[in-house]
């Protein structure tokens, strides 16, 4: 077969964007790149891989899943059915998290990722601060399994630690980042994103809160006297993660920044130590 004949074969199985990239990816070639393609012959071997997935797009299987990649603040990064998928909202977490710690501090500081699933937040900060160290901590052994993975994947020299959160971690950080679960019990989502993405890393209880005050409660005893908190938060969540940070934390300035679709969708949490420092 050519690749236009399997392109018409999958357009009426899947949406064209999909049969394109799934196309394009197994061929390792742009997807823009199809059109000068199109009268190539493809192999059994990438035809049979083809049809595969173009089922596990019918029965509801995110892209990513299928791929067993996505491309994530300029990485690629191994996701399967052990991790969450990374949005866009936690790259735009990292951009500001980067954009706040080349301001308040040298490239040598000490960073912990709580839940990191993939890696993705923790590899991202280290492939831009290459002197940081980088501790990534998830309660998931199949979680750091795929961390691993994508920190030799990609040659980022991190620490991989097994913890629930801050639990058993005696070491202090000038940067606490982390994408807790913390979609309330009873709250809505997606079909595809219930069906295949791992519940331990979705939901929270005590209405969304359990993991930012499980954090926050201890973070303290984790924290060096000049630090950075940054978390991503559901959109109707700023007032209550801000009260948590406000029970726990002292001298602090807690600062909510809205995503690029104008949601609240990130806090950080900042010492006055550091900021006085300016």
């Amino acid at each position: 077969m050519k690749v236009e004949d399997l392109l018409v074969e999958a357009k009426k199985s899947i949406h064209s964007d999909y049969a394109k990239i799934l196309l394009a990816d197994l061929l390792e070639i742009n997807p823009l790149e199809l059109l000068i393609h199109l009268n190539d012959k493809v192999d059994n071997e990438i035809i049979t891989k083809y049809r595969n997935e173009i089922r596990a797009i019918k029965e509801n299987k995110p892209l990513q899943y299928v791929m067993g990649y996505t491309n994530f603040y300029g990485l690629k990064i191994k996701v399967n059915k052990n991790v969450l998928i990374p949005r866009y909202e936690t790259e735009e977490l990292v951009e500001n998290t980067l954009i706040l710690i080349k301001k308040y501090f040298y490239e040598n500081i000490d960073i912990i990722d709580l839940g990191t699933g993939s890696g993705a937040i923790g590899l991202s900060l280290k492939s831009k601060l290459n002197n940081a160290n980088i501790d990534m901590i998830d309660i998931s052994e199949e979680a750091l399994e795929v961390a691993k993975d994508n920190a030799t994947n990609l040659n980022l020299n991190v620490n991989l630690i097994k913890s629930d959160m801050l639990v058993n971690i005696n070491k202090k950080y000038d940067v606490i980042i982390s994408n807790p679960p913390y979609i309330k019990l009873d709250g809505e989502v997606e079909d595809i994103v219930k069906d295949n993405e791992p519940h331990l890393a979705l939901f929270a209880k005590d209405n969304g809160m359990e993991f930012y005050d499980k954090i926050l409660k201890k973070s303290k005893e984790n924290l060096k006297a000049k630090f950075i908190i940054a978390f991503e938060i559901g959109f109707d969540e700023s007032e209550d993660v801000t009260n948590l940070a406000y029970k726990y934390l002292d001298n602090i300035t807690v600062i909510p920044k809205k995503d690029m679709q104008g949601r609240d969708r990130m806090i950080f949490i900042i010492s006055n130590n550091l900021l006085n420092n300016e």
